[in-house]
């Protein structure tokens, strides 16, 4: 039984083909680019200390949670190691779309202190993510990051958000096992690299084979992963099993806070169809101030990210002043307003709501 089915009657047009004809709003266009010109350089003062601290509080908190005796402070360790480490983490977004000259050693820093520690490299991401915003592929099935989630069952968005809680484990498998099977087993690592080296949600998603100089930063990522994959279940031989099993329950809750959010990073309702810029802005969603709890659910930039698809290559820390200059040009009710909401609950009430129909 399919998961999702459209939900209009059979000569209507889809809730996608509806959202497909929307034309683009060339006035908003033009006012994203020329109100931003100014504020499009990734600043190297606020990238560096904000992933630094962000991961030293991480793993500070990893080690609190697994040190310290009195069980209510462990766990308010480990939720300072979720919150802190879901920040470090959400740096490979933002590697994804600045441009490899911009913040020299940000990507091999972040990768040793955080990719290759939380055993996911920046190749997962990169190569990945820029097909999200590609013109003709976001919401078809050649989006890694796109799933109808709006027209599926009431009971897929639990198992969605809850199957994140495998990931460490699966992680930890690919790395240690998988991947260095694959150097000896061709069709194992044809296999781990098109299915298993890709943070994407479409289970129809292969990935192709990397090519050229991104050929070689994978090899070493890989290696890296391998390498420490080995030590951490190598250290269990003489710190026992609970730290790791402690360190790989933070990265749990970390994933599925992950999940949460990707539930409300848009509306879901495409079902296949191409879509136009301002169709892609509409189906994406801003979750702007005075809410404050955003920065902690959506940190990075991520509570923007309608305006993140109308301009993929601004930085993060632009993105506050992109969003009060847009909306002070084009106002209330305008085509950049339709993408604001007030928070996450009730985004997750109207995808809820959405997916009652599908019983």
């Amino acid at each position: 039984m399919s998961l999702y089915q459209p939900i209009v009657a059979k000569d209507a047009p889809s809730t996608a083909q509806r959202i497909a004809a929307i034309p683009d709003d060339m006035a908003m266009l033009r006012a994203a680019v020329e109100l931003t010109r100014d504020i499009s350089v990734a600043k190297r003062g606020l990238y560096w200390p904000d992933m630094l601290i962000s991961a030293a509080l991480g793993y500070a908190g990893i080690a609190g949670a697994i040190l310290l005796g009195n069980p209510w402070a462990a766990l308010a360790s480990a939720a300072v190691a979720v919150l802190a480490l879901y920040r470090a983490l959400l740096f490979i977004h933002e590697l994804t779309h600045i441009h490899r000259t911009a913040l020299p050693g940000f990507r091999f820093a972040w990768n040793v202190l955080v990719g290759i520690p939380m055993l996911t490299p920046s190749f997962m991401y990169e190569g990945v993510h820029t097909l999200h915003h590609a013109r003709t592929r976001y919401g078809t099935a050649e989006d890694p990051e796109y799933l109808p989630l709006a027209l599926m069952k009431p009971w897929s968005l639990p198992v969605f958000a809850l199957v994140a809680l495998l990931l460490p484990i699966g992680l930890l498998i690919r790395s240690a096992i998988l991947v260095p099977l694959g150097v000896v087993i061709p069709p194992l690592r044809k296999l781990v690299w098109e299915r298993a080296s890709a943070l994407s949600i479409n289970p129809d998603f292969r990935r192709r084979p990397p090519e050229g100089a991104f050929a070689r930063m994978v090899f070493w990522q890989e290696l890296g992963v391998t390498v420490w994959s080995w030590l951490l279940l190598a250290s269990t031989l003489w710190l026992g099993w609970r730290p790791l099993l402690i360190a790989l329950a933070v990265v749990s809750a970390t994933a599925v806070f992950n999940q949460v959010r990707t539930l409300v990073a848009h509306l879901w309702v495409n079902e296949g169809e191409a879509m136009t810029v301002t169709a892609q802005y509409l189906d994406s969603v801003n979750v702007p101030p005075p809410g404050i709890w955003a920065e902690l659910w959506a940190p990075v930039g991520l509570r923007y990210h309608a305006l993140h698809h109308l301009l993929p290559s601004l930085p993060y820390h632009a993105l506050p002043t992109a969003h009060r200059r847009l909306s002070a040009q084009l106002g209330t009710g305008s085509t950049y307003d339709r993408a604001n909401y007030p928070g996450l609950f009730p985004l997750l009430a109207r995808l809820a709501k959405s997916t009652m129909r599908m019983r």
